[in-house]
């Protein structure tokens, strides 16, 4: 593929796989500027029916225009294979910038509310996410965080991913209606996104298990260890956050994901010493 011009793309190198398909660096011939071109693999879209939603579900996603959202330029097709032409994030994903220790609390937290802003952009716009995960975030050399597949949520395949029911996601970030194969909305991202607030704290996920199945009854039926005992610098706070977030019963979350990102940017001024007038991070 390096050489080869797709469209109006010529592709550079490749950027990564996984289980939805391959991504590639290209030059937009026209334009002139990088993109990313993600060709989706064969059998992700299975039938005339998921290839519909796929391609409405993708212009919604295309329609977004926020700092924290990867922008998707185009949705083309090229010999019969799918691709979608995004934005060029360079930086580092989630999931490798904590592989080796649990990141600073400002750090997190700070990322965190990014998600968070971002999500609420989706969510005005009657967007959910449904798969956020360390993998899907990356933050830029200039600190930029950058949620990542927009509107690709729903389009399953791979070995990092269990279906349950009707429902396509990665399983240590499913929320519990999602675990049970149940319709979802956008709290059901507010759920992941306390997910990975846990991780980048604590270096481990509040549900466990050796199989997929383990994993999604602790989802279920078991509460998460507050971050506070597993981390001594942690303000009591974020125990109350991480309680909205990581509700069972949805109704019981957050209300919507600027709520939450109130709250972890107010936890942030607070951790540094400082006050934010109107604000409490305690629970509503």
């Amino acid at each position: 593929m390096i050489g080869k011009t797709i469209s109006h793309y010529r592709i550079i190198e490749k950027l990564g796989e996984g289980g939805m398909g391959v991504v590639y660096k290209a030059e937009d011939l026209i334009l002139e500027r990088p993109v990313a071109l993600k060709f989706l693999s064969p059998g992700t879209i299975g039938v005339e029916e998921d290839a519909a939603r796929f391609l409405h579900e993708a212009k919604a996603a295309a329609a977004l225009n926020h700092p924290n959202i990867c922008t998707i330029y185009e949705i083309g097709e090229d010999a019969g294979q799918t691709f979608i032409a995004m934005e060029c994030v360079e930086g580092e994903n989630l999931r490798t910038r904590m592989r080796h220790a649990p990141l600073p609390l400002d750090e997190a937290l700070t990322i965190a509310a990014d998600i968070g802003r971002g999500l609420a952009a989706a969510h005005d716009k009657g967007i959910v996410h449904r798969d956020i995960k360390p993998a899907n975030i990356v933050v830029t050399p200039e600190r930029m965080v950058k949620i990542m597949d927009f509107g690709l949520a729903r389009v399953g395949g791979g070995a990092q991913l269990t279906q349950v029911g009707t429902t396509v996601g990665t399983v240590a970030y499913m929320s519990p209606e999602q675990a049970r194969g149940e319709e979802v909305d956008h709290r059901t991202d507010i759920w992941s996104l306390g997910v990975v607030l846990y991780e980048m704290l604590t270096g481990r996920r509040p549900f466990l298990g050796d199989r997929d199945m383990a994993v999604i009854y602790s989802i279920l039926n078991t509460d998460h260890e507050r971050p506070t005992t597993l981390r001594s610098d942690l303000p009591p706070e974020l125990d109350d956050c991480m309680k909205k977030m990581l509700a069972k019963n949805r109704v019981d979350r957050y209300r919507n994901a600027s709520e939450a990102a109130g709250d972890l940017f107010a936890l942030m001024v607070l951790a540094e010493g400082g006050s934010v007038p109107g604000t409490s991070p305690l629970p509503r």
